[in-house]
């Protein structure tokens, strides 16, 4: 019920849609077409990607997601076609809009380009700038 609760959440929300609108503006497919609250739930299958593709690939460069289920997914649970993206752990961290734009940018470079070694390593490198300069605890 404090104020400072309150304005967190605002801004988790807030994070969660540009990063959504990001992503779609850079092709890919937000399930829900956008987001209303601290998660989106992305189709990757609709870039020739599994869910658990992308999510190794997000790991590899230091970001967190998890694989799962679409509406009317046609592969198995452990493989999914969408992963799942949530903004409070990186609200936590201090990021605000600006930096959902760069997030959303660097997810579609890696998830866009998975085969390119260069692109994960540049992301990854840019990913653990950020979190030296955002950390969880300061």
């Amino acid at each position: 019920m404090r104020p400072e609760f309150a304005n967190y959440q605002r801004q988790v929300v807030a994070n969660a849609r540009v990063l959504a609108a990001t992503l779609s503006e850079r092709g890919l497919r937000i399930v829900s077409g956008g987001t209303d609250n601290h998660l989106m739930l992305v189709d990757v299958n609709s870039i020739g990607l599994s869910g658990k593709q992308a999510e190794d690939l997000l790991h590899e460069v230091g970001l967190t997601c998890n694989k799962n289920l679409i509406p009317y997914d046609t592969r198995p649970p452990m493989e999914a076609s969408g992963v799942r993206l949530g903004t409070p752990a990186i609200t936590t961290r201090g990021l605000r809009e600006e930096h959902m734009q760069a997030l959303g940018g660097w997810i579609a470079d890696v998830l866009r380009q998975p085969q390119e070694a260069s692109v994960r390593a540049r992301v990854a490198r840019a990913v653990a700038e950020l979190s030296r300069a955002c950390p969880i605890y300061a």
